[in-house]
């Protein structure tokens, strides 16, 4: 049996003994991954989300975040992105995209298990060095957070 069904037989286990039933365990468990349906895509999204949405900072990364209603059941849509005037060379600014969804693919789970509101976040980095994983880890672990203490007030 590999690995991953196993975790998922012992999860089921663990939240069925702890009095939850099994119907919840889709909302106590969210997968660590980044797959295309939690990509925020749509130009008229990123838009509105620019012009309408709420920020927060921890440098070398800023959050804009917006409440939203997908067709998808997904709870939070996330983007990326890199400005062009910091980092010229598109194999620069690929590389710290990469380190970004990374950090935020390994940490969501931590923070949108018990959201119940759909977002639509866009992750910006601010730097103008070319940062380490462990740096973006840190600094992401600390901005999702602020967004869950920020949301949930």
């Amino acid at each position: 049996m590999n690995f991953k069904l196993q975790r998922e037989k012992q999860l089921k286990n663990d939240i069925y003994h702890a009095g939850f039933g099994v119907i919840s365990i889709f909302v106590l468990y969210m997968k660590a991954t980044f797959s295309s349906n939690e990509r925020l895509k749509s130009k008229i999204q990123i838009d509105k989300l620019f012009e309408e949405g709420n920020t927060l900072s921890v440098f070398p990364l800023r959050l804009v975040y917006k409440s939203f209603i997908f067709n998808d059941t997904v709870a939070v849509k996330a983007g990326v992105s890199v400005s062009k005037r910091n980092f010229k060379m598109a194999v620069d600014r690929n590389r710290i995209k990469r380190l970004m969804r990374e950090a935020y693919r390994l940490n969501k789970n931590m923070c949108f298990n018990n959201i119940t509101t759909q977002y639509a976040l866009m992750i910006l980095y601010l730097g103008k060095d070319m940062p380490d994983f462990d740096q973006v880890d840190n600094t992401m672990k600390k901005l999702l957070k602020q967004f869950v203490n920020d949301v949930s007030e």
